[in-house]
C-alpha cells in the first residue's frame, strides 16, 4: 500500500528527467564560452540526452516488469545522480557529451518506473488523481525548465554558473534515494520469464534509427543517411514483429486495445506540438523581441499558470465530458495559439501576449492528463512497465518529430524576420492542436451501465457476505 509521501517521491523521478531536457537550452551559450565548445559538441549536449533517453525507455520499462519497479527506480535515480555530478564537473566538451549520454540512459531506466508504479500501486479514483498529478508535474517541469535554468545562471550560485543546472539534481537525487526503501513498495509482473535479448536489440536499434535522423536531420539538411536510417527503422520494427518469444520486450497484444492505440496516436500529436512550441517561442522572444534568458524564462510563467489551473480542474471535466475533455483541451489550445498569432502579427508588446499564453497553457493541461489515463487504463498490471515504456517513448518520438517539422517551417522563413517565422510555426501548431481534437474521436466511448443492471449489482453487494464484511467495521 502507498504511504503519504509515496506520490511526491515517485514524481521526483519524472520531474528531474524532464527538467534536464529543457533546462540545458539556456545554458548552451555559457557552456560554449566556458568549455570552448564548438557547435557540434554543444548540439550533442542536447541531442545526446534525448537520443539515449528515447531509445532506452522501452527496455527500461520491461526491466522494471521483470526485476522490480522499485529496484529499477532506485538504480535509475542513483545513475542519474552520478551522471549529473559528471555533467556538473565536466572539464571539457567531450566529457560533458559522454556524461549527458549516461544521464539519458539513466533517465530511460528511471522514468518508465514512475508510470508503472502509479498504475500498479494505486487503483480507482486514487489512480486517476495520481496520473493527473503525474501529467501536471511533467508539464510544469517542461514549462519552467528554462526559467529555472535562467535563474540558476543569473544567480551564479557559489560561482558555479551553468554547472548549477546539473548539480541541482544531486541533493534531490540523494534525498530521493534515502526515502525510496521506506516509501515505495516493491512490485513486478510476477513472472520469471527471461528478457528477450534479440528483441531488445531490434527495438533499441529501431528507436535509434528513428530518433537520430529526427534530432540531427534538420541541422544537416536531411542528407541521404537520414532517409536510409528511417527506412532501416521500418525494417527493424518489421523484423521484431515477426519474432516469437515467451516474454517479448513489447507485447504486441497491447495494440489490440483500442484505447491504448488511439491514445498513443493522440499522445504523439500532443507532444509534436508541445516541445516544438517551447523551442520556437524561446527563439522568438530572445531573437525577435530581444529578451535575455531569465526574462524569456519568466514569460513561460503564464503558460505554467494556465497549465496548473487546468490540471487541477481536469478530473471534473473528464467526469462530465469523458474523452471529449481531451478534444476540448485541443480546441482551447488552438484558440489560444490563434490569438497569439494575431498579437504577434500586430507586433503587440510582450505584455499583451500573456492572456493568450494562459489560455494556451490551460488547453495543454486539460488535454494531457486524460490522454495518459486513457492509454494506461486497460493495461494489465503485469504489462504496466512495458506499456509505460511505449508511452514515454511515444512522447520522445513525438517531441523529436515536432521539433524537426517546426524547425523546417521556422528556419525556412527566418530570413523574413523572427516574427514572421514564429507566425508560420504557430500555424503548424494550431493544425496539430486541431488534430488532437479529431484523433480523440477514435477513442472508445465511456461505458454507460444500464439502470436495471446497476440496481442488480447494488442488490448483489448488499447481500454478498464479502461486501458486507467490508462495510462493517
Amino acid at each position: 500500500m502507498p504511504r503519504a509521501g509515496t506520490l511526491p517521491l515517485v514524481l521526483t523521478g519524472v520531474f528531474i528527467t524532464i527538467l534536464d531536457f529543457f533546462i540545458v537550452n539556456v545554458a548552451i551559450p555559457a557552456i560554449q564560452a566556458d568549455l570552448d565548445a564548438g557547435a557540434a559538441s554543444t548540439e550533442w549536449v542536447v541531442a545526446g540526452y534525448g537520443l539515449a533517453y528515447g531509445s532506452g525507455l522501452v527496455l527500461g520499462g520491461r526491466l522494471g516488469d521483470l526485476l522490480g519497479r522499485r529496484r529499477m527506480f532506485t538504480l535509475g535515480m542513483a545513475l542519474f545522480t552520478l551522471a549529473s555530478i559528471a555533467c556538473g564537473l565536466a572539464p571539457d566538451a567531450g566529457t560533458l557529451v559522454a556524461a549527458r549520454l549516461a544521464q539519458g540512459l539513466a533517465a530511460a531506466a528511471l522514468t518508465p518506473q514512475v508510470l508503472a508504479i502509479l498504475r500498479t500501486v494505486y487503483s480507482g479514483p486514487a489512480q486517476a488523481r495520481a496520473l493527473n498529478t503525474y501529467a501536471m508535474t511533467m508539464g510544469l517541469a517542461a514549462v519552467f525548465g528554462q526559467l529555472v535554468g535562467g535563474a540558476l545562471i543569473q544567480a551564479d550560485l557559489f560561482g558555479l554558473g551553468w554547472r548549477a543546472c546539473f548539480l541541482i539534481n544531486v541533493p534531490i537525487g540523494v534525498t530521493a534515494l534515502a526515502l525510496t526503501g521506506r516509501l515505495i513498495p516493491e512490485n513486478r509482473s510476477g513472472t520469471s520469464a527471461r528478457l528477450d535479448l534479440g528483441g531488445t536489440a531490434l527495438v533499441t536499434l529501431a528507436l535509434v534509427a528513428i530518433l537520430l535522423p529526427l534530432i540531427e536531420g534538420r541541422e544537416q539538411g536531411w542528407p541521404l543517411w537520414t532517409w536510409l536510417s528511417l527506412a532501416a527503422a521500418v525494417a527493424l520494427f518489421a523484423a521484431y514483429g515477426r519474432r516469437r518469444h515467451e516474454s517479448p520486450l513489447i507485447d504486441l497484444t497491447l495494440f489490440r486495445e483500442r484505447a491504448f492505440t488511439a491514445g498513443l496516436l493522440t499522445q504523439l500529436a500532443f507532444t509534436m506540438g508541445m516541445a516544438a512550441y517551447f523551442l520556437i517561442f524561446a527563439l522568438y522572444v530572445q531573437g525577435g523581441v530581444g529578451l535575455d534568458a531569465l526574462q524569456a524564462g519568466l514569460l513561460f510563467a503564464p503558460i505554467g499558470a494556465g497549465y496548473l489551473a487546468a490540471s487541477l480542474l481536469a478530473p471534473r471535466f473528464v467526469a462530465r465530458l469523458g474523452r471529449q475533455a481531451i478534444a476540448l483541451g485541443g480546441l482551447v489550445r488552438a484558440a489560444g495559439l490563434a490569438v497569439l498569432l494575431v498579437m504577434v502579427a500586430a507586433e503587440a508588446a510582450v505584455g499583451w501576449l500573456v492572456p493568450a499564453l494562459v489560455v494556451d497553457g490551460f488547453g495543454m493541461g486539460l488535454a494531457l492528463a486524460p490522454i495518459m489515463s486513457t492509454v494506461l487504463a486497460r493495461v494489465a498490471p503485469h504489462h504496466a512497465g512495458s506499456a509505460a515504456g511505449v508511452l514515454t517513448t511515444t512522447q520522445q518520438v513525438g517531441s523529436a518529430l515536432g521539433v524537426g517539422i517546426v524547425g523546417i517551417v521556422f528556419y525556412g522563413s527566418l530570413s523574413d524576420g523572427a516574427g514572421q517565422a514564429f507566425q508560420h510555426g504557430l500555424i503548424y501548431l494550431i493544425a496539430v492542436a486541431l488534430a488532437i481534437a479529431g484523433l480523440v474521436q477514435l477513442l472508445p466511448r465511456r461505458r454507460r451501465q444500464h439502470p436495471c443492471r446497476r440496481d442488480r449489482e447494488g442488490a448483489r453487494r448488499m447481500t454478498d457476505p464479502n461486501e458486507l464484511g467490508r462495510r462493517i467495521p
